[in-house]
Formats: C-alpha cells, sequence, structure tokens
C-alpha cells in the first residue's frame, strides 16, 4: 500500500476541500445540495472565527481523503466532544485503510483534546459505513433522530415575536 498521510488541511487546499466535498455529495446522492463556493469554505475554515477543522488524507501529494469536523458539548459529561461532519475517501481509494486512518487521527486528536467522545451521522441506506463504523467500536444510535431547521423555516422561527 502506498503511504498516506493524515494533514491538517491550509487555505491553500480550499479548493480541492471543494472538490471532495462534492465527491462526497454525489456519493450521497445530494450533488444538487452543494451550494457552498471556496469562499464559503475559506471563511468557515480559515476565517477570523473558525468554524471548522479539516485533516486530509494525501498519497503522492494528492487529497484522497478528507474529514471535516468540529467541537460540540456534551452537558451530561461538563466535557467538549468531536463532531465528524464529513469523512470522504475518494473511490480508488477506497478499501485500502483510509478511512480508518482518518478516523483513528480524529480519535487520537479527540482524546488529546480531553473530549468525551466522538459523534457523526451516517444516512441509514449505506450499509458499508455502517459496518465499517461498527467494527471500529461505534454504537448506532437508533433511539436518536436528528432534527434540523434550514432555509425558510430557520428563518421564519428566528422572526417570531415573543418569547
Amino acid at each position: 500500500m502506498e503511504t498516506v498521510r493524515i494533514v491538517p488541511a491550509h487555505e491553500n487546499d480550499v479548493p480541492v476541500i471543494v472538490e471532495l466535498i462534492k465527491g462526497l455529495a454525489e456519493y450521497e446522492r445530494l450533488s444538487g445540495e452543494v451550494v457552498a463556493t471556496d469562499a464559503d469554505i475559506h471563511e468557515a475554515l480559515f476565517g477570523p472565527r473558525p468554524s471548522a477543522e479539516v485533516v486530509l488524507a494525501v498519497a503522492d501529494d494528492r487529497a484522497v481523503g478528507f474529514a471535516l469536523f468540529f467541537h460540540n458539548f456534551s452537558t451530561f459529561r461538563g466535557r467538549p466532544g468531536l463532531y465528524l461532519e464529513d469523512l470522504f475517501v475518494v473511490p480508488e481509494w477506497r478499501s485500502r485503510g483510509v478511512g480508518r486512518q482518518l478516523l483513528l487521527h480524529l480519535a487520537r486528536m479527540a482524546v488529546n483534546r480531553n473530549c468525551a467522545r466522538m459523534e457523526w451521522s451516517v444516512l441509514h441506506w449505506n450499509d458499508p459505513a455502517i459496518r465499517f463504523y461498527q467494527r471500529l467500536g461505534a454504537t448506532v444510535m437508533e433511539e436518536w433522530r436528528i432534527c434540523r431547521l434550514t432555509g425558510d423555516a430557520l428563518t421564519r422561527l428566528a422572526a417570531t415575536e415573543g418569547a
């Protein structure tokens, strides 16, 4: 297996990150939902108040995967957590241990940052990913549901008067 390095992303990696995001969206059958631009991603990762971080899996000076993550907080544990928003490996590099390397890197980072846990979501139909995560020791939290406000619903709620 070729050597794969896991490295923090830098500002000049933004176009590559956007392409990887588009690759993930295509895999998840959600290509039409990607509206993020290079400028959006640059601001989110490297602006004055970064919202997230990215590590890249690099082989032969080419990004072959990425993980985008940020910190959340567990009130029950009283400590931060690491939330993995996206994990993606380009098709030709799958089944070579790249995803495992990315998750291992993040797990070590979470431990070093005193995080109480590491969490992420997975699409219900993505059986290969679910099996992969379970082999690593992850628990699929069947009893939890993701709730989301976006677009008009978010705007309407924000504009609601009163408490």
